[in-house]
């Protein structure tokens, strides 16, 4: 059977390098204009050569009709439903489904590939006939707070109708690698020149500038798996250390979090001007609980930090520890007393040596690379079905 690069060539009359690329439709559980990560600097780049629809999870309001709001402002195209309040699980995904398909009727969205970030999407797309499927599993999203019971059930099914199964990161992979003949890991990776910016002498943001140093720094999504007893805890123990945490606050009681005159929650921040808040910190910290949540979580920040040029100072998270912290380009602590002495140690450690050491790590990734070697693993996809017709590349790709 033809791989999808032989199918793109037959149908451009071209190789290498066809105008020919089926499009993308991404359903993601995760919103586009939330936190800048894994899904939108992949898309981002798929966008680039190719059409590719963002779809998000619906909007739940009362008294509505079902309805497909669509942006097209972003590199992407993105759909967010809306649906009414009264409808069931059924009723949801049936509107749900019909708003798909209609959706994918109107833009003419014949030849794609269906990249799944939820499994729970299958409720409503299952109908569908993509010419491959890719999973790509970011998380073990079964451990997050609030995850659906039977999501692990559709999560099975999504297994055995994938034809490309990717992992966010090595610890998941070792998890799954025996659930799906072709899966791979491809660890969260990173824009070195966007976050070197950091390393240039800036003006701090208005909402940071007062605070004074040191400054140990977060930027992430603010939920169950921070640990918030050991931020509280380093707060307590270092009242002139001022820890600044930037990003929004989810699935968790903002009353919940620790409050003293030396934390900051600053909100969340465009990923545009992170560098900017990273360049004004003295640390920067991955204070994660040890949890069923993040058991498997692979932080992108970790290489963000590094590529922003600080020293970091991390909880033992499995994949920040393997490797990073065993070739000492992060400083593992999971109490408070430890913590407080890896930010001293972290302070004290000659900028010139682990600049160095941090830089030659980080030749070798970006999120480019981890794109192309995505990429090239399509390719060689066999179609689950004949392809019909030429999809709709943007202009510039022929």
């Amino acid at each position: 059977m033809q791989s999808l690069r032989e199918v793109d060539e037959a149908v451009s009359g071209e190789a290498p390098g066809p105008a020919y690329r089926p499009d993308i439709v991404c359903l993601s559980h995760l919103r586009w204009d939330f936190v800048y990560q894994r899904p939108q600097h992949l898309m981002s780049r798929f966008a680039r050569e190719r059409r590719v629809f963002f779809v998000e999870e619906p909007i739940v309001s009362p008294q509505i009709a079902p309805a497909l709001t669509v942006d097209c402002a972003s590199p992407v195209t993105i759909a967010v439903p809306t649906l009414p309040t009264h409808l069931d699980a059924v009723a949801a995904d049936e509107a749900q489904r019909h708003l798909l398909s209609e959706f994918m009727q109107s833009e003419q969205i014949d030849e794609y590939v269906l990249w799944y970030y939820t499994p729970m999407a299958l409720r409503f797309s299952d109908h569908l006939a993509p010419l491959a499927v890719v999973y790509d599993c970011m998380d073990e999203l079964s451990a997050f707070k609030g995850a659906q019971l039977d999501l692990k059930e559709h999560e099975a099914e999504l297994l055995r109708r994938a034809s490309l199964v990717l992992t966010g990161g090595q610890s998941l992979y070792e998890a799954r690698r025996h659930t799906h003949s072709n899966i791979h890991p491809f660890p969260s990776s990173v824009d070195v020149a966007h976050f070197a910016e950091a390393r240039r002498e800036t003006v701090d943001p208005p909402d940071q500038a007062d605070i004074p140093h040191p400054r140990l720094g977060f930027v992430g999504v603010i939920d169950e798996r921070m640990d918030l007893a050991l931020i509280d805890g380093v707060a307590a123990q270092r009242p002139d250390w001022h820890l600044v945490l930037v990003g929004p606050v989810a699935k968790i009681d903002v009353a919940s979090l620790p409050r003293r005159p030396n934390l900051h929650y600053l909100g969340a921040r465009p990923y545009e001007s992170l560098p900017l808040y990273m360049s004004g910190w003295d640390v920067a910290i991955l204070p994660f609980a040890k949890n069923e949540a993040t058991r498997f979580i692979s932080p992108t920040k970790t290489l963000e930090y590094m590529a922003a040029g600080k020293p970091v100072v991390s909880t033992s998270i499995h994949d920040v520890v393997h490797p990073y912290g065993e070739q000492g380009l992060v400083h593992i602590a999971d109490d408070v007393v430890s913590f407080v002495h890896a930010c001293v140690t972290a302070t004290a450690e000659d900028p010139a040596r682990r600049l160095a050491l941090t830089d030659g790590f980080l030749h070798e990734t970006s999120w480019d690379r981890t794109w192309a070697g995505i990429r090239l693993l399509m390719q060689e996809l066999p179609p689950l079905r004949q392809s019909t017709q030429v999809s709709h590349a943007p202009a510039g790709t022929a």
